[in-house]
């Protein structure tokens, strides 16, 4: 139930008060009701919507403030040209995201060493499945989520640490098998792997680490490595860490680094590659601020 307009400053007040770390976001949304309203929330915030809406406001400045709605309107234009260009993801990123390292040849001999005398797990987050692929007749993982899939199984050839996946339906959830029960099919059926944990309920980052942790608890892991895209470790470092204390340790194990070192003038043309990655950019980055 929607609490009324006079109790809404309390309620607010109340979720600031109770922050400790990273959950405020979170807490909003569930003290407010509107978790179910998460997706459209966050979208409305990501680009093009903001700038499309400024674009109305311009428009509807041209009768009265001509140059003003002029300059709004093209300013709209400039940041919709802009945030669809990998030119700008390539400078946003290091400037609004931690660097996660990649871990070297050298550190996987160690961590396969380090496995024989320490309860040690591969925990991959999920990054979106498709409910039915007709293809299959079945369920299927996003390509983002199977190339966390594939690295996190290649790593646990290498170490001999077993895996574990984590992710369910999402906030927008529909009637199908949960993300990580088709990663974990297509784990033991396509890459002849199995995986020795899955957790299926959570539905964003900060429910991976809250659903997780208790699972590599119960099973006395003190060291985790996290897999899942360089640009999604901080923020996935942090709830995981957050949510452990001091129980166990974790080790990033990033994915999809990839340099491309020249920049040429197509980088500045609008692309679908480049508005994908804007979008994760800036999702990452605000979900960080807001500890989501």
């Amino acid at each position: 139930m929607m609490p009324s307009a006079q109790h809404l400053p309390c309620v607010i007040i109340a979720v600031f008060e109770t922050k400790k770390g990273s959950a405020i976001l979170n807490n909003l949304f569930a003290t407010l009701g509107l978790t179910a309203w998460k997706p459209l929330l966050t979208a409305l915030v990501l680009p093009p919507f903001p700038f499309l809406l400024t674009m109305l406001l311009g428009a509807r400045w041209l009768r009265t403030r001509r140059v003003l709605g002029w300059f709004v309107i093209l300013l709209s234009v400039g940041g919709l040209w802009l945030t669809a260009t990998e030119g700008v993801a390539r400078l946003a990123q290091p400037l609004l995201l931690t660097k996660s390292p990649v871990l070297m040849r050298d550190r996987i001999s160690d961590l396969k060493a380090q496995a024989q005398k320490t309860r040690m797990a591969i925990v991959i987050l999920g990054s979106g499945a498709e409910k039915f692929a007709p293809e299959y007749s079945d369920g299927n993982l996003t390509g983002p989520s199977l190339e966390r899939l594939r690295y996190g199984l290649w790593l646990s050839r290498q170490t001999g640490i077993p895996v574990a996946f984590t992710g369910g339906s999402g906030w927008a959830a529909v009637e199908g098998p949960s993300e990580a029960e088709t990663a974990g099919r297509i784990a033991a059926e396509d890459f002849k792997q199995p995986l020795k944990w899955i957790e299926n309920k959570s539905r964003d980052t900060a429910e991976n680490a809250a659903m997780t942790v208790p699972v590599m608890q119960g099973a006395s892991v003190t060291h985790v490595l996290l897999v899942t895209h360089g640009w999604h470790m901080p923020r996935a470092m942090a709830s995981f860490k957050k949510n452990a204390g001091a129980t166990m340790t974790f080790e990033a194990a990033p994915m999809g680094l990839a340099r491309i070192d020249e920049v040429g003038p197509l980088d500045w043309m609008p692309s679908t590659h480049g508005f994908r990655r804007n979008r994760q950019i800036i999702h990452e980055w605000l979900g960080s601020l807001a500890g989501a």
